[in-house]
């Protein structure tokens, strides 16, 4: 893992910890296919997911994004290894091209799905 990487999860796993929840559940909406369609993009949620994991509030974590609380603990993970300068596991490439490939069709059909919802008006949760 290269420094660069390192560098930006440790910032972004510390600001998930530092920044409020009821702060982070504010401000504009940033994400540019939700300004343009009004609908959620797969990724809508994961800051907001992050920052409530980062709290301990894991059942809103996982309502605002069911990939925030998975991929935030994949980061810490990513962190600690960094830290105490442990060596990232390697997988085989067919192990990895197939849970690579997995990962995206899971976040593709959660965003696909939340997306007709909302378009729909049947979506109750956040995004």
């Amino acid at each position: 893992m290269t420094a660069w990487w390192a560098g930006g999860l440790i910032a972004a796993v510390t600001a998930a910890a530092v920044l409020p929840p009821a702060a982070a559940g504010s401000g504009p909406v940033l994400c540019p296919f939700r300004r343009l369609t009004g609908l959620p993009c797969p990724g809508c949620g994961l800051t907001r997911s992050w920052v409530d994991t980062a709290h301990g509030h894991l059942g809103s974590a996982f309502e605002l994004n069911p990939f925030g609380p998975i991929t935030f603990a994949l980061a810490v993970a990513a962190v600690l290894m960094v830290l105490l300068r442990r060596p990232w596991p390697t997988v085989s490439g067919r192990l990895a091209v197939v849970v690579g490939v997995l990962a995206g069709v899971a976040l593709a059909a959660w965003g696909i799905t939340r997306m007709v919802l909302v378009a729909r008006g049947e979506w109750s949760g956040p995004y």
